[in-house]
Order: C-alpha cells, then sequence, then structure tokens
C-alpha cells in the first residue's frame, strides 16, 4: 500500500444540480467519504490539466494562443503522431515553445502495430494492439526517446510494456536523462488495480485509463497506487466519444492527482499528421482548449475548482518501481 501524501483539503461541492433537487424533496446521492483519494501531486495539487493531439508547432502555437485568450492553464502538451513524424526544427521549436510557456511537452514514441506490417491489429479481435512488434520496432522506439531527449523532451509516450521497462532501464543506468518522465497511453491503459500497479512498477509516471472506467473503478486503483492518472474528459471517437464533463469533479476527487484531458469527440483521427490535415488539426486543437474552458466554468460553479496544481508543475511524486537487472 501507497505511503499517502500531505492531508487534502476538505471536499467541496461535487455534484451538480444537489441544491435544486433537495428542495423539491429529491433525495440526492452522498459522496462516501472513504471513496476519495488520500494523494496529491508533490506541489499538494489533486489535478493537473493536459491538451491532446498537438500534431506540430503550428498547432501547439495554436493551443497557447487559445489558453492565454480563454484563460485555461495548461500544465501538459501531448502529441500522438509520433517523435519520428517531426524533423529536428520542428521539435526543437515545441520544446522552446513549451519552455516559454513553462508547460510539459510529451511526444509519442516509435512505431507501433496499428502502423505496422502485421494484420492482426485489423482482425475482429484487434491482436496485439498497439504494442511494438518485433526487435527492429523496439529499437525504433528507443531511436525515437534518444533523439527526443537529446532535442530537450523530457516526457515520452508509451503504449507497449516492453518498451517502457527497456526505457525506464535506460534512464536508471544514464543512458536517458534521469528526469525524462514516461506517459502510458490511453489506447493501452490499465483497467483494473494490479495492472495499474505494475505499468508504476515498470516505470511509469503517469498512466492514462480508458476513459469509460467508473468513478468506483478509480477509488479501487487508489488502494493500490498514488501513480498520477490520465483521464479523458471528453474522448476522441477511436476511444469511444465518451463525454464525462458533470462528473469532473467526482474524478478529481476518487482518481487525483489527475490530469484532466480536454479530448474531442465526433471528429476525424489525425494520426499519423501531415499537412494535407493542416486545417482540421487547427481547428480541433482550437476547439480543444474551448472544452478545457467549459470544464474549467463548470467546475467553478460546482465549487469544485480549487486545488490545481500550480503553472508549471510536472513532478510526479515518489512512485514503486521493480528492480532493475544489475547492469540496467
Amino acid at each position: 500500500m501507497p505511503t499517502p501524501s500531505a492531508p487534502r483539503p476538505p471536499s467541496a461541492p461535487r455534484r451538480p444540480g444537489v441544491d435544486a433537487l433537495a428542495r423539491i424533496g429529491h433525495a440526492v446521492p452522498v459522496p462516501d467519504p472513504a471513496s476519495a483519494s488520500p494523494y496529491t501531486f508533490p506541489d499538494g495539487g489533486t489535478w493537473r490539466t493536459e491538451i491532446p493531439s498537438v500534431e506540430g508547432p503550428e498547432a501547439l502555437s495554436v493551443v497557447l494562443k487559445e489558453s492565454t485568450r480563454l484563460d485555461v492553464p495548461v500544465h501538459r502538451i501531448s502529441q500522438g503522431s509520433g517523435v519520428w513524424m517531426l524533423t529536428d526544427d520542428e521539435l526543437t521549436e515545441m520544446v522552446e515553445a513549451c519552455a516559454e510557456s513553462d508547460v510539459e511537452l510529451c511526444l509519442f514514441t516509435g512505431p507501433r502495430g496499428t502502423w505496422d506490417t502485421g494484420a492482426s491489429t485489423r482482425t475482429d479481435s484487434g491482436g496485439a494492439g498497439l504494442r511494438a512488434r518485433g526487435h527492429d520496432a523496439l529499437a525504433g522506439c528507443v531511436e525515437d526517446a534518444l533523439r527526443a531527449a537529446e532535442l530537450g523532451v523530457r516526457c515520452l509516450l508509451v503504449a507497449d510494456e516492453g518498451v517502457l521497462w527497456t526505457l525506464h532501464r535506460m534512464r536508471a543506468a544514464g543512458v536517458l536523462p534521469a528526469d525524462v518522465r514516461f506517459k502510458v497511453s490511453a489506447l493501452t491503459g490499465p483497467v483494473n488495480p494490479a495492472s495499474y500497479a505494475v505499468y508504476e512498477r515498470l516505470g511509469a509516471d503517469s498512466l492514462n485509463v480508458p476513459s469509460d472506467l467508473t468513478v468506483h473503478h478509480l477509488t479501487e486503483i487508489r488502494r493500490v497506487s498514488r501513480a498520477p492518472m490520465d483521464m479523458y474528459v471528453e474522448a476522441p471517437d477511436d476511444l469511444g466519444g465518451y463525454v464525462r464533463m458533470y462528473e469532473v469533479a467526482e474524478l478529481i476527487r476518487c482518481g487525483a492527482p489527475l490530469y484532466v484531458k480536454f479530448g474531442l469527440s465526433k471528429s476525424p483521427g489525425i494520426y499519423p499528421y501531415g499537412a494535407h490535415l493542416r486545417e482540421h488539426t487547427l481547428a480541433t486543437a482550437r476547439e480543444r482548449v474551448r472544452r478545457g474552458r467549459l470544464v474549467l466554468d463548470l467546475l467553478a460553479r460546482h465549487g469544485a475548482d480549487g486545488a490545481m496544481s500550480p503553472p508549471g508543475a510536472r513532478l510526479p511524486g515518489d512512485l514503486e518501481r521493480f528492480p532493475c537487472p544489475e547492469g540496467s
């Protein structure tokens, strides 16, 4: 069992419509105090924000401008196409822009099964999913990680437990910088407490969970792990298209420390990104920030907008790890 972090602030009102329903005698569920997560980020915050699918410097510029215009604090920006889809100049431009705005930049590593030569991912069962197929795909992810780190990227997205363990061992051995963080993709996110804890021990610093997990599922996870959780409050259609804005306060209460991700449903996929998808990508980047504003307004109306990590916060806290083999 992980050690609880510093005491959390008192719970604020968390459910929409409670006062109005109570006035007409309609019974409302009462949150169970025992279901609340006892954990926070190291800075004491219970939640941070993330804008996903920011596929290049131009989309990044749109997100940063819109976040200023709409007053949407952004802690992390993530990209889904991969390091390999960006030139060195583009990578450098994104690193510098995020550094100037004090925003964490997280880029996806390497080849994955859905874009590889294998056909199993196109079967009804989904086959091996996004995992890196064979040595060459694993090595491609390593190459992406080394290249990105050399250019200043300090957060990497992974979709394969073997890639995660390999990169974590490289970090432990000093092959990758000690301050590089690893984030598990929503496309392979764990769905039960045991698998969540295993990913943490393999080196994950934050973990996307599928957006169809219930609030109770988050409480179950928090009984075994304090690793930061990432969750779409609006999921892309290929992840289910769920829109869970009215649950955000409860998701934070039970899942903290939590990255609230502002995705976009009813929007065609953009991975891997190229100029042929430019207009759509910029428009959806802009709308993701607006969705963030809607969520922040909703939290404020419910009196649950406190305890957000300060701008620039990115440390995950002390996490549990498997021992690395000798020589790692």
